[in-house]
């Protein structure tokens, strides 16, 4: 029987949602927008504090994504499986939300606006004076040490509360084939939170200055008071909508759901969850897939926004333009979503479906390399043709390449990842979900950071060293290919078989050929 059955033609393209199922998926769909919303907020934001602060740059970024972000991700994820082992998965969400919203208060009223004194300037002048220039990214970490505290924890929102919690929650509660008719809708709900955080983003960072509010010494002090407002209040949302949520059931209520609501209860650790993942083939390929997307994309990243920093090097200017990345972002993403993915996501397989976010990362980062390499060449004349400078029109081609490769993430990355843990038990599914999501996409980005970091001492700029950037990118994109081929075969085969993956332990009888389809992958 079709997933569709009893929509209409044009229902079940764009809203394949039964009338009794819109009290819990309503919800469920606000959630997620607001989630995405802070999520993109945070991500203009920290981007405008780091690069743009005092003696720091795009070179900073590698060093934070080594020094302090996988530190950072495997507190969080030692504090998830403890409060797992503790609370019930409901509170989960109460008190890890909490801990974001007590930060960026902190910051809000305390670390901002102390800022001058809170930063050891003149210590980090010293320093610098003795290091090589490779190390100016890790001095500049140092230097701006609660920018750094919030481009963490802006990090750590989209592991923990988007990636762990918002989506392991609708994990949870979704069979496969609802999966199917819901997730493009909520890829969707995310990307529309994108443009509208960008539109927020670039309309305060033009603010002017208004000296009647009681906050703030400049325009931009006043335009992060406010962004910040936002993220708090749209937190605050969220949890009152997942009590809503549970308040009224709406069929979420489930002894499956609740950690304590009677079985076997699951105890998760921090290594116990590690050597779970290293014990699961179809574990690792997931883990594989999530580590690769987030070395290619940090790879190019770094580059771009060296590049953005150098045609907008205000950090209004920088916020602003940020914004428009990610309200096109949101415009690729949607428009894909409702006219493109979704129809994939229910006519093809899951491997067709899950290659289409490498093989764009793969054919944009070209065109991105290309005119980098080339803006200081006398192709640079090309550049007058669209009345521009080439190191705008280098810019642009990164925000493109951005703007197409994360599209492809918030729409088809996404789903097929999140698809892909549904076949595996409620024990698999948890701690998998914990170790790959908690630190595998951090893992990613640190790889990616370190392969920065080891050229930036090397060759001292990240300009000197882009060409073997451009090396690594294509080594990356190539496993990625290859983790989602093999991925692929093992979950049409778990499907088309009804089966679920209850114990790495139990894996091998399923890798019998005679229980692969050679045709659905």
């Amino acid at each position: 029987m079709s997933f569709t059955a009893g929509f209409g033609r044009v229902r079940a393209f764009l809203w394949p949602i039964y009338r009794h199922e819109l009290v819990r998926f309503i919800p469920l769909l606000l959630i997620f927008f607001l989630v995405g919303f802070n999520y993109s907020l945070l991500r203009a934001t920290k981007d405008a504090l780091v690069v743009t602060a005092p003696s720091s740059g795009a070179e900073a970024l590698p060093f934070l994504k080594v020094w302090a972000i996988v530190p950072m991700a495997f507190l969080f994820t030692f504090l998830f499986t403890r409060v797992s082992n503790r609370l019930a998965r409901e509170k989960i969400f109460y008190a890890m939300m909490s801990i974001f919203i007590g930060f960026f208060l902190i910051f809000m009223f305390v670390l901002y606006p102390f800022q001058d004194k809170l930063h050891p300037h003149t210590f980090c002048d010293r320093i610098q004076d003795m290091l090589p220039i490779g190390c100016q990214g890790f001095i500049a970490m140092f230097r701006n040490w609660t920018f750094t505290l919030f481009y963490v924890m802006s990090e750590m929102w989209s592991t923990i509360i988007m990636t762990v919690l918002t989506w392991g929650f609708a994990n949870d509660v979704t069979s496969v084939n609802d999966a199917k008719r819901y997730y493009g809708l909520l890829g969707i709900s995310i990307n529309l939170s994108g443009i509208a955080a960008g539109q927020v983003a670039t309309s305060m960072s033009h603010l002017t200055f208004n000296p009647s509010l009681p906050f703030g010494a400049n325009a931009w002090d006043q335009s992060i008071f406010l962004l910040t407002s936002l993220v708090i209040a749209g937190g605050a949302l969220c949890m009152f909508l997942f009590r809503f949520i549970h308040n009224r059931g709406h069929g979420y209520n489930s002894p499956s759901y609740h950690a304590h609501s009677g079985g076997e209860e699951i105890k998760m650790g921090l290594r116990k969850n590690f050597s779970y993942l290293a014990k699961s083939k179809y574990l690792i390929c997931i883990a594989v897939i999530v580590v690769t997307y987030n070395i290619a994309i940090n790879l190019v990243e770094v580059v771009w926004k060296d590049q953005v920093k150098q045609l907008y090097p205000d950090p209004a200017d920088f916020n602003a333009y940020m914004g428009q990345v990610l309200t096109w972002i949101g415009i690729f993403a949607t428009v894909t979503s409702i006219f493109i993915s979704s129809t994939i996501i229910r006519k093809f397989s899951w491997t067709t479906n899950a290659l289409i976010s490498p093989l764009i990362l793969l054919v944009t980062g070209i065109a991105f390399f290309f005119f980098f390499f080339f803006k200081d060449s006398s192709l640079a004349s090309f550049s007058t043709v669209f009345g521009t400078t080439p190191l705008a029109l280098c810019v642009f081609f990164g925000a493109l390449q951005n703007c197409l490769a994360r599209a492809s993430k918030y729409t088809v990355f996404d789903a097929t990842k999140e698809l892909a843990f549904i076949p595996l038990s409620k024990e698999c599914k948890l701690k998998g979900k914990a170790a790959i999501d908690g630190v595998g996409s951090r893992i990613g980005k640190s790889g990616g950071a370190l392969m920065h970091q080891g050229l930036l001492m090397f060759f001292g700029t990240i300009a000197l060293s882009t060409p073997y950037v451009a090396g690594l990118l294509l080594l990356a994109i190539g496993a990625w290919i290859g983790a989602v081929k093999a991925l692929g075969h093992r979950f049409n085969s778990l499907v088309s078989h009804q089966e679920t993956l209850k114990d790495p332990d139990e894996e091998r009888p399923a890798l019998q050929p005679s229980l692969v389809d050679s045709k659905s992958g």
